[in-house]
């Protein structure tokens, strides 16, 4: 991700929420107990529900510190709050006094992300989650793009889901009008994206039509899947969860993930300097995100590389496409074995919607190099009896 780095500005927060489903990348993972993972850590939230499998250990890292900035403060709420205290401090439940919850969680919190947070009340009394530059692109698509197109009601009556075939005539008789197509179109457009969204560095590698891929990606998600039991889109129309919920802030996995926050550990730079820092470090699991989309083919071929010689044998790799196609280049094909069959089926799954490709590849037995005298995998849990690993 450095090769990103050189061009993007990553001085604010980026991302306020984690926009990859966990769901799927913890069946993808399949992390087990003593299990060590990588992951991205964005604004935190599934490097937290890698938690709740109950690893040995999971790093974090992000060259972004506002980034890491936003999963201590959801570290800190974890430990300071209850589950309903959480949901209001996202800005997933109405609240009266959010900054007063961030008092109970600053205490926790070192010097610099205490500062940081200190100098931004105003993010703070509009519910951490909203805080990101992705999050206000929401924000604007759902204040003043959507009430051109729908009414309140029209977008209520989407949110309520039912069956798939109900979902489907909804979407061809009431929402997929032509002033949906359009508006879509040009908001979710490569230049309207790269300005208000995302960083236009992001695009460097892009080809073709953004627009129409996420729009192909959007009506299978109001169709296909049942927007009931959708978080995210969820947020996009509404600014906040109503019937559902992200993985790490259901009630369910609360408990499981406070107490396995000694576990997690977050560093303020790339994958390659975590590398290098810690030559013996091999790794069970890795939650690469889509940071793949963001560098050349050869800087991917490279740093892929690099982490399948980090890996013990059967360590699965997840991550996603949304714009870019990435996924193991033929000169690994002796070391990484594609998933195709459960990377389509999670993909097909995948309530964030707006990615084109989810990939699951799984370390070869003997393919990875290890330290000297470290076993090849955490006993009791080998390589072959996860779906789709090598046999």
């Amino acid at each position: 991700m450095t090769e990103a780095a050189a061009r993007a500005d990553f001085s604010f927060v980026r991302y306020a929420q984690c926009w990859e489903d966990a769901d799927i990348l913890l069946e993808a993972l399949d992390v087990g107990e003593g299990d060590t993972c990588l992951s991205i850590a964005s604004a935190g939230d599934n490097s937290l529900s890698l938690l709740s499998r109950n690893p040995a250990r999971v790093i974090a890292v992000d060259m972004n510190p506002a980034q890491l900035a936003c999963l201590a403060l959801r570290v800190a709420a974890y430990r300071a709050l209850e589950h309903d205290e959480l949901l209001q401090l996202v800005g997933s439940r109405e609240c009266g006094d959010r900054e007063a919850l961030y008092r109970r969680c600053r205490t926790a919190l070192d010097g610099e992300v205490r500062a940081f947070w200190d100098a931004r009340p105003e993010l703070v009394r509009a519910g951490i989650g909203s805080a990101g530059k992705f999050e206000r692109y929401f924000e604007v698509f759902r204040t003043r793009v959507v009430p051109w197109i729908h009414p309140r009601r029209r977008v209520d009556r989407l949110l309520e889901g039912g069956g798939l075939e109900e979902r489907r005539r909804f979407y061809a008789r009431s929402w997929d009008n032509r002033r949906w197509r359009l508006l879509f179109r040009v908001f979710f457009s490569r230049f309207v994206m790269g300005r208000m969204g995302r960083d236009p560095a992001f695009f460097r590698y892009v080809e073709g039509s953004v627009a129409e891929r996420i729009l192909s990606r959007a009506r299978h998600a109001l169709t296909e899947l049942d927007p009931a039991a959708n978080p995210y889109l969820q947020w996009i129309l509404t600014g906040r969860h109503t019937t559902a919920l992200p993985h790490a802030l259901r009630r369910e996995n609360f408990d499981a993930i406070r107490e396995n926050l000694d576990r997690l550990e977050w560093h303020p730079m790339s994958i390659e300097q975590l590398l290098a820092s810690e030559p013996g470090l091999r790794f069970d699991g890795f939650n690469l995100s889509d940071i793949f989309e963001y560098m050349s083919d050869e800087s991917f071929h490279q740093l892929l590389a690099t982490l399948v010689g980090r890996a013990r044998h059967g360590a699965r790799f997840a991550y996603w496409n949304m714009l870019v196609p990435r996924s193991r280049p033929p000169e690994l094909a002796h070391a990484l074995v594609p998933d195709g069959r459960l990377a389509e089926r999670l993909h097909r799954q995948d309530k964030a919607f707006f990615y084109s490709r989810f990939v699951v590849e799984t370390v070869k037995a003997g393919a990875a190099s290890h330290p000297a005298g470290a076993a090849s995998h955490p006993p009791g849990r080998s390589a072959p009896e996860r779906e789709g690993a090598p046999k």
